[in-house]
């Protein structure tokens, strides 16, 4: 006769199933908050529709939604993978929820990789809207998703890093104030809705080597012109990424 072992078995879970559970648990609190999704999905659609479908902003000749379409993709990315990043870990922080879950079987290195997957989870949200929006609106890409995928990766990577820094060494509220500065500036100087030509020649080179500016030009350059990778984009998009993450991975209090 066959006998159940019924013995207590404890240990933490494998991994790759705690990193997909706190991913979930992070991609659920994103989509039930209604500031981030305002921020991180109608906003973008909004200004992909309103200026699209106005002439409020001179585009320089072409088609309006292929000129705008890519930059507000950028925009989604950036209020992802920085801003909301940025304000939702520093408030974690501020009432000790990364203290805790620190402290628990999951790792900090797969606290990190469950964030990073949420982040890209909502990305991939947000450009399907997006996308969807923009083709009624008539919009018609060109150039290799593969090379639109791989600045967006990068453009992730770059805000990410940015967001961690900021919330890993500011106050909860500094935190929440400056995220929300930095968004409103970069959607203003960064190419999303205004060319980078509508600003004094002194001041374009400067603003080119943002990564908003990189993420919005590179994403222009292969989805409405058709163009290849651009190496300038990458090479910006990669520097930022590798000086934002190496300084918040020094920088960074769980407490």
């Amino acid at each position: 006769m066959t006998t159940l072992d019924l013995t207590p078995s404890p240990g933490a879970a494998p991994l790759p199933r705690m990193v997909l559970a706190q991913a979930g648990a992070e991609i659920k609190s994103t989509l039930r908050n209604g500031e981030q999704l305002l921020l991180t999905l109608i906003i973008p659609v909004l200004l992909l529709v309103g200026f699209s479908t106005t002439s409020l902003v001179n585009v320089g000749g072409g088609s309006r939604v292929a000129f705008i379409a890519p930059g507000v993709i950028a925009l989604a990315v950036m209020s992802t993978a920085f801003t909301g990043q940025a304000i939702a870990t520093g408030f974690e922080r501020r009432y000790g929820v990364l203290k805790r879950l620190g402290a628990s079987p999951l790792s900090r290195a797969g606290l990190m990789l469950a964030k990073t997957l949420a982040v890209i989870a909502v990305e991939v949200v947000q450009v399907v809207v997006i996308g969807a929006v923009a083709l009624a609106l008539g919009w018609r890409p060109a150039g290799s998703p593969l090379a639109a995928l791989v600045l967006i990766l990068l453009g992730t990577a770059a805000f990410s890093g940015l967001g961690l820094l900021m919330a890993g060494t500011l106050r909860a509220e500094a935190t929440l104030a400056g995220a929300n500065l930095v968004y409103l500036i970069l959607l203003g100087c960064g190419g999303v809705i205004f060319p980078l030509t509508a600003f004094p020649a002194a001041v374009e080179p400067v603003l080119r080597l943002l990564p908003i500016s990189a993420l919005t030009g590179g994403l222009r350059s292969v989805l409405t012109d058709g163009a290849a990778l651009p190496p300038g984009a990458v090479a910006i998009l990669a520097a930022w990424a590798a000086v934002s993450l190496a300084l918040a991975s020094r920088t960074f209090r769980w407490e």
